[in-house]
């Protein structure tokens, strides 16, 4: 008999209960989770092909497409994170040496630039400082000059707290013969989108945000063009894990066996999605401009001031201006500490200078915004 090896002390096992703190998650995301999702996630598993779960698979589809205002037939929710969904749209639609254009305001822009490239198409970017938006005439100049075959733009960039408006960009790509690929990561559930009205072509978001779900399952969609494209490639999909034509015939009528879908993460989003449809999409947006309005007013009450123009600015994710001589990483961490309330420093070009606060599904609400005040004002009167 071979007996087996101790662990030593250093990596001995654990038998205790996973014991998580309970945080406000008030930072870009994930975002704090309704009951009713939690509840729907902690469901007993099925099958992957059981007839309960593809009904529900159907139901989720329906959802998606009135969460995003579409009458998309290819929409589906990825099995992954909003990055495994970001690089679907690239990965179906660019071959080799292509023409993208992407429109570069955040690190979201960077992102979409690198993986473009790693699809070998050949890459331009429209450059905007972080923080302001890019005008109708830039965007033309753009595609005149480049003529790509995909232009992408990130609505919702996380990384500033940016909306960049989407009205006309679509008949200008028309007019050029290029598709519209949308980031709206931290929009969906949470402002305005209108894919079909926009003229959007590709888009893909994320559960953990403006939905209210955990990370995990990743909402996608293709407008009839985009498929035409797909369909007319003369290369394969260069990633077999995100090819819509073979996820198709699994989240089609075929269900076609591709991958084993993370059945509990799918619960927990059709949830998420029945919630979204329950409040209906114009209150949940009103709701969530009013309570960054809130949190706007008691920002300058602080002397705090905002990143972004208020005209161009979310209401899911609020950039707010690390005051002169302040540890932005330390006030953060007291926050953590002595509150139980997170919220994130910049990323990229704004590391150190921002402070970044997100509203966003179950947790835009009045009292976390009033929380989130009291305690900044709290640890700021302290320095």
């Amino acid at each position: 008999m071979v007996s087996t090896i101790p662990i030593s002390d250093r990596y001995r096992l654990k038998t205790s209960q996973l014991d998580m703190p309970p945080r406000l998650l008030l930072g870009p995301g994930p975002a704090n989770v309704h009951p009713r999702v939690l509840a729907a996630m902690s469901t007993p598993p099925v099958g992957h092909l059981d007839p309960s779960f593809l009904t529900l698979m159907n139901e989720i589809q329906d959802l998606l497409r009135y969460a995003w205002q579409t009458d998309n037939e290819l929409t589906i929710a990825v099995s992954g994170t909003g990055s495994a969904a970001m690089e679907a749209t690239l990965a179906n639609v660019i071959e080799p040496e292509d023409v993208v254009l992407v429109g570069v305001k955040g690190y979201f822009g960077h992102r979409l630039v690198d993986m473009a490239s790693r699809y070998r198409a050949k890459v331009h970017k429209l450059m905007k400082p972080w923080g302001e938006v890019f005008s109708l005439e830039e965007i033309k100049t753009g595609l005149e000059k480049h003529r790509p075959a995909v232009l992408a733009l990130v609505h919702a960039e996380t990384s500033t707290g940016v909306r960049q408006p989407l009205e006309g960009i679509a008949e200008l790509c028309r007019q050029y013969d290029c598709l519209l690929l949308v980031d709206t990561v931290t929009s969906l559930g949470g402002i305005p989108l209108f894919i079909d009205a926009w003229g959007i072509d590709l888009a893909y978001s994320c559960s953990q945000k403006g939905l209210g779900c955990p990370p995990g399952a990743s909402p996608f969609t293709m407008s009839s063009r985009a498929v035409d494209k797909l369909h007319s490639r003369r290369t394969p999909v260069a990633n077999w894990y995100l090819d819509m034509g073979l996820l198709t015939k699994y989240w089609g009528e075929e269900r076609v066996y591709h991958h084993t879908a993370p059945i509990n993460m799918n619960y927990g989003l059709c949830e998420a999605l029945r919630l979204v449809a329950e409040e209906g999409l114009e209150q949940r947006w009103q709701r969530h401009q009013a309570n960054a309005e809130l949190l706007w007013r008691g920002l300058e009450e602080l002397k705090l001031v905002s990143h972004v123009d208020q005209e161009f600015r979310l209401p899911t994710l609020t950039t707010v201006r690390i005051p002169e001589g302040v540890d932005g990483k330390a006030v953060a961490r007291k926050l953590l500490d002595e509150y139980n309330l997170e919220i994130a420093g910049g990323l990229g070009e704004l590391a150190g200078k921002v402070w970044r606060i997100g509203l966003m599904g179950y947790n835009s609400r009045p009292e976390n915004v009033l929380l989130v005040l009291e305690a900044l004002a709290q640890v700021l009167s302290r320095r």
